[in-house]
């Protein structure tokens, strides 16, 4: 890929989506100056591929690889489907062997099926379905007693199974990040200045090895700690929350960027 000066990595829910409605609409002004300067935005979330795959296109940037189910995959540029479900066939199986008083404190999207997905998220029926057909990961809640959490993810850790816990969902796998994928895409553009966007601690990785980190703020979680590299200016935070505030931070980056 030939070198750029830009790149994005942006996270979705009550980022670049808004958190209710799951509109980008008010992100529409940036979004169209990156996308006709050529900057590439990597969608980087927990949602499927069957889910980002028509976002990506919607947004114009089919041509750019994203992030799927929270660093555990990656979907290249052209991509509409996933490669196989072997790695969450494998990750249903473990949930299965645990005992049966911490495996009973976990809800997952395998549990719920498209119509529960749809009542714990507020999504379309036909968007559950999308969220439904993984490949990865299990997003789920934890509804047990708080002192068997730890019980639960050390059970989860002896099989090799990583959670991280995003802006709605602890989310299981066998690892990858956001972070790490970040890396791997940006080195296909050469050296450009990289930003990333996000809200939730599973975020906070990305944001901090980024060139500029920028946390949106989401009125529905409490804010995130005081980052590395936040005092000296690495990282910022808007004060508009989800679309609004990232399009209002990427506007001000791309002029600060001479894009």
């Amino acid at each position: 890929m030939p070198g750029i000066a830009l790149i994005v990595f942006t996270d979705l829910d009550g980022t670049l989506l808004d958190h209710d409605s799951y509109s980008h609409a008010a992100a529409a002004p940036a979004l169209r100056q990156l996308r006709d300067k050529g900057v590439p935005v990597v969608l980087a979330s927990s949602k499927t591929a069957a889910e980002i795959a028509p976002l990506r296109a919607e947004l114009g940037f089919s041509h750019v690889p994203a992030i799927v189910e929270n660093g555990a995959g990656v979907l290249a540029p052209g991509a509409g489907a996933d490669g196989g479900d072997a790695d969450y066939t494998r990750l249903r199986r473990i949930l299965a062997t645990l005992p049966a008083e911490l495996r009973a404190g976990f809800q997952g999207f395998g549990d719920w099926g498209p119509e529960g997905i749809a009542r714990e998220t507020g999504l379309s029926p036909q968007a559950a379905a999308l969220a439904a057909r993984r490949s990865f990961s299990e997003p789920g809640l934890w509804s047990g007693a708080a002192h068997a959490r730890q019980s639960f993810l050390d059970a989860l850790a002896a099989h090799g199974v990583h959670a991280r816990e995003g802006g709605r969902f602890l989310t299981l796998s066998f690892g990858g990040t956001k972070a790490a994928q970040m890396g791997a895409i940006a080195a296909r553009y050469g050296s450009p200045f990289i930003v990333a966007l996000g809200d939730a601690p599973n975020d906070t990785e990305m944001l901090e090895r980024a060139d500029l980190g920028i946390v949106v703020a989401n009125p529905h979680r409490a804010p995130l700690p005081a980052l590395a590299g936040e005092d000296a200016g690495h990282i910022r935070r808007t004060t508009e929350p989800g679309p609004s505030g990232w399009n209002r931070a990427m506007l001000d980056v791309i002029v600060e960027r001479g894009i």
